[in-house]
């Protein structure tokens, strides 16, 4: 497996690895995240509201059918997206990945049916698969091996604070203006500035894997042997990828069944679209903290605890019945997928080799989105068996079981490879 990029040029300045030493192009990357979490958070007031008023879908598990599809596609365009960064480049891959995203807007504003909306969540989990994973492996290249959870944790407070803004913001546009097509005019414009950036401002960071590369002794797999540690083989790679599934079951419950359930409590749109927006607010901002204090702490014990969080933040979303309470769960979820999300990468960095780091975040990747498919099937028929809030309920006990585990199985990985 080899990084096909231009042989380094003879008068290039040296190079070296670091924030501090590539601190333009790394912030140029956390903005261009951001434009990536603001595709999907245009969805997470608006879509679940819009497939009930108007599309009529009465069944929760044909309404989380775009959430199923969004995670299935993207979990196989996270694997495809490191191992084509490996092969490729990272900035082609970000193009294409912003390529897929120009039609997602336009097709929800024109669906005539809920099948329109289910297609352009195809197109927009290909969009988060290839944008959302380069941009977290173009990070990795650039800190080099001492500040992976200092960089993780920037690059998600950009994408997660990105989601819920663009939830909140297109709340409000819908209680104004209604729930289409204004909301997603605010889609269209991001996905052309992302592009625009990427294209004319982002540089490959091939030559950082190279020379990160050249110091490691470490051996080469092929993608089948990472995926087999990713999945079973490495207790350190295989915890993450099933704490990253479950993680991300979770959120997709959040974002399919919260607008519903709190709808039903009688809450207007402004009111759900600050629901919607304090738990990824919440989670985006705590990352700052979180993802740093994983390079002081370890990485074990912030996954472990923030599930067990999560768990009790869902069950008390479930017990509520106001907007107070409701609030506070809400944020309380964030801090929970604070303390696991960036911590989760971070470990894979510390554990997978620069000549097949892309590979394995790609196979993390595939595990942890494939969570929004497992979540949105396994809660679409629990909420039409059980209801909503008893799905949400199960959802929790699951997810802090799974906090568990990871306490008793996972080891410690900070600067494993360092």
């Amino acid at each position: 497996m080899t990084v096909a990029t231009a042989a380094p040029n003879a008068t290039a300045p040296a190079l070296a690895l670091g924030l501090r030493a590539n601190w333009r192009q790394f912030w140029l990357l956390v903005l261009v995240n951001g434009f990536v979490g603001a595709m999907v958070g245009l969805e997470r007031t608006v879509l679940p509201l819009l497939a009930e008023r108007e599309f009529a879908v009465a069944s929760r598990s044909a309404m989380l059918s775009f959430i199923a599809t969004f995670g299935i596609v993207k979990a196989i365009t996270n694997a495809l997206a490191g191992h084509l960064g490996d092969r490729w480049g990272r900035k082609r891959v970000l193009v294409v990945g912003w390529l897929f995203a120009l039609p997602v807007p336009l097709l929800v504003i024109w669906a005539p049916s809920w099948r329109w909306v289910v297609a352009a969540n195809v197109l927009l989990g290909i969009n988060q698969g290839l944008a959302w994973s380069t941009t977290v492996i173009m990070k990795i290249d650039l800190v080099g091996p001492a500040r992976r959870g200092l960089a993780m944790g920037l690059n998600e407070f950009a994408g997660y604070l990105a989601v819920a803004l663009a939830a909140l913001a297109s709340g409000e546009i819908a209680a104004r203006a209604g729930l289409r097509p204004a909301p997603f005019y605010l889609g269209v414009a991001v996905a052309m500035l992302g592009l625009a950036l990427t294209i004319f401002a982002v540089r490959d960071t091939g030559r950082h894997v190279r020379h990160e590369a050249a110091r490691d002794t470490g051996p080469r797999l092929t993608t089948r042997e990472v995926f087999a540690r990713a999945t079973w083989r490495d207790r350190a790679l295989s915890s993450a990828s099933h704490a990253g599934l479950v993680n991300n079951l979770n959120d997709g419950v959040a974002w399919g069944l919260f607008p519903p359930l709190f709808a039903a409590a009688g809450l207007g749109l402004r009111e759900i679209g600050v629901l919607t927006f304090a738990y990824p607010a919440a989670w985006g901002l705590a990352q700052l903290g979180t993802g740093a204090l994983s390079d002081r702490w370890g990485r074990k014990w912030l996954i472990a605890g923030g599930l067990v969080v999560q768990g009790g933040a869902l069950v008390g979303v479930a017990r509520a019945h106001a907007f107070a309470p409701w609030l506070a769960s809400a944020v309380l979820l964030g801090l929970g997928t604070a303390m696991v999300y960036p911590t989760l990468l971070a470990s894979i960095g510390d554990v997978a080799r620069p000549s097949w780091r892309g590979t394995a975040v790609g196979v993390y990747r595939f595990w942890r989105d494939l969570g929004y498919a497992v979540g949105a099937l396994a809660a679409g028929a629990l909420a039409d068996t059980l209801g909503i809030a008893p799905a949400i309920s199960w959802v929790g006990v699951l997810t802090a079981l799974v906090g568990a585990l990871v306490a008793v199985r996972m080891p410690e990985t900070t600067m494993r490879n360092a």
